[in-house]
């Protein structure tokens, strides 16, 4: 079963996607559209923060991801692009590879992520950063039985220290080939399906 969900989106806009009503939305945010599982309401809530990932086609697949791993929410801050533009238009990057997700998972811009953390740390939420940092600890030794916000940062730069200093705690995923990192993308899919 899913709820209908939309409020203002970031341009002041108000959008219902579905004829089943509006509804208010457990997540904390201002401004949000989607749908949300109910089906997901059993476990931990998971939702992911976006800061600063400048790939509209990685915003849109990890849009994607996030609806097959029951996400309840993905906020997006600094200079992420938001699923629409100021004008109120679907930005079509990030909507060829989100497939309509962009609609089914709720989403919230902030310029600034630190009141957004803030506030979900304040209602229980555990914030964990997804980086490689000399703290980090092994993805798969992390139990995730709390509310969990995962903040991705910038393919290139990753999450700056200010905002790792803002996580509860740091994983990584190892490498074990040539190459040091995986594609934002790909790392959420792995970290958002091993949360479940």
């Amino acid at each position: 079963m899913h709820t209908s969900v939309c409020s203002s989106v970031a341009v002041s806009k108000s959008v219902n996607f579905s004829s089943h009503g509006v509804y208010p939305l457990k997540s904390v945010g201002s401004t949000s559209c989607g749908v949300y599982s109910d089906a997901t309401s059993m476990k931990p809530e998971i939702a992911v923060l976006l800061h600063n990932v400048r790939s509209m086609h990685n915003v849109g697949s990890i849009f994607r991801t996030a609806d097959a791993a029951g996400v309840s929410h993905v906020y997006l801050s600094g200079y992420t692009p938001t699923p629409i533009d100021r004008f109120g238009r679907p930005r079509k990057e990030v909507t060829k590879t989100a497939l309509g997700a962009e609609s089914s998972v709720p989403w919230t811009y902030d310029k600034h992520p630190a009141s957004r953390i803030a506030r979900l740390r304040s209602l229980g939420w555990r914030i964990i950063g997804v980086e490689q940092d000399a703290r980090s600890l092994n993805y798969r030794t992390e139990r995730f039985d709390t509310d969990t916000l995962f903040i991705l940062g910038n393919e290139v730069r990753g999450l700056s220290r200010p905002l790792r200093e803002l996580c509860d705690v740091l994983i990584e995923i190892p490498m074990r080939g040539k190459k040091e990192s995986l594609n934002v993308s790909v790392a959420a899919g792995i970290v958002l399906f091993s949360a479940r």
